[in-house]
C-alpha cells in the first residue's frame, strides 16, 4: 500500500510538472504583432489579384483558387478588378501563365491596369489524399501584397483549410472508416472537392481584420480602425 501511495504521488507529480510546461510553453510563444508601417503608409485603395502560381501537380489548383480571393477582398473594403478582365488582358498580351504574370514588372502592371496594390498568390497544397482510414482533401495558400507605386511589401501571409476539420472518425468501426475514406477518395477523383475547401483557405488568408491579417480597405466601415477583432478560423 506504502509503495502504491508513493507511485502515486510521483505521477502526480510528473503530471503537474508536464501541465506547468505546457503553460509556460505557450505563455512564451505569443503571436509576433505584424508590422503595418509600411501598410499605413500605403493605403492602398484597388488591388489586382494575379493567377496564383501552382505548387502542386493538381491543374486545377490555379483557377481553383483564383475563382474565390475576390470575395473576401471585396468585403475588406478594397476595389478588385475582375479577374475576368484580368486574365483576358494577360492572354491578349501574351502571358498564359500564373508564372509569367506574376513576373510582370510592378510598373507595368501599374501601367496597365491602374492598380495600387498587387496580390502575389502561391498554392504549395491543394487536393485529396488517402490514407489507410481516412481521406483528407486540404488547401495551403501563400500570399503577398506588393504596393505596385513603390515595390514595397506590404503585408504577407498564409492559410490553410482540410476536410479532416469536419470529420468526426469516432463514432464508426474499423470497416466503416475503410469504406468512408474510399468512397471519399473517389467522389474526390471524379469531383474538384477542393474547390469548396480552397473558398475557406481564401477566406482565412484574405478576409481582414484576423490577427496579423489585411487590413480593411477605404471601402470599409471600419477602415482605420486597429487591427485584429475577428478570429482566426
Amino acid at each position: 500500500m506504502n509503495q502504491l501511495f508513493q507511485a502515486l504521488r510521483r505521477w502526480g507529480a510528473m503530471a503537474a510538472g508536464a501541465a506547468a510546461l505546457l503553460v509556460l510553453q505557450g505563455c512564451a510563444t505569443p503571436a509576433k504583432p505584424y508590422d503595418y508601417a509600411a501598410y499605413h503608409a500605403a493605403k492602398p485603395a484597388s488591388i489586382i489579384v494575379l493567377p496564383p502560381v501552382n505548387a502542386t501537380p493538381e491543374v486545377l489548383a490555379t483557377p481553383g483558387v483564383m475563382a474565390q480571393v475576390t470575395l473576401p477582398l471585396a468585403e475588406s473594403g478594397y476595389y478588385v478588378l475582375p479577374v475576368s478582365l484580368v486574365d483576358e488582358t494577360l492572354k491578349q498580351n501574351g502571358v498564359l501563365t500564373a508564372d509569367e504574370a506574376q513576373a510582370i514588372d510592378r510598373t507595368k502592371l501599374r501601367e496597365i491596369f491602374g492598380a495600387d496594390a498587387g496580390l502575389y498568390l502561391k498554392v504549395t497544397r491543394y487536393g485529396s489524399v488517402y490514407r489507410v482510414i481516412n481521406s483528407e482533401t486540404a488547401v495551403t495558400l501563400e500570399a503577398r501584397l506588393v504596393d505596385l507605386r513603390s515595390g514595397q511589401l506590404l503585408w504577407d501571409g498564409s492559410a490553410s483549410a482540410s476536410s479532416a476539420e469536419q470529420n468526426n472518425n469516432n463514432q464508426a468501426g474499423l470497416v466503416g472508416l475503410l469504406v468512408k475514406a474510399l468512397v471519399e477518395q473517389i467522389v474526390a477523383s471524379t469531383t474538384d472537392k477542393s474547390y469548396p475547401i480552397a473558398g475557406i483557405a481564401s477566406d482565412r488568408l484574405l478576409a481582414a481584420g484576423r490577427p496579423n491579417g489585411l487590413l480593411f480597405g477605404p471601402r470599409s466601415p471600419r477602415y482605420g480602425k486597429p487591427e485584429g477583432g475577428k478570429s482566426g478560423g
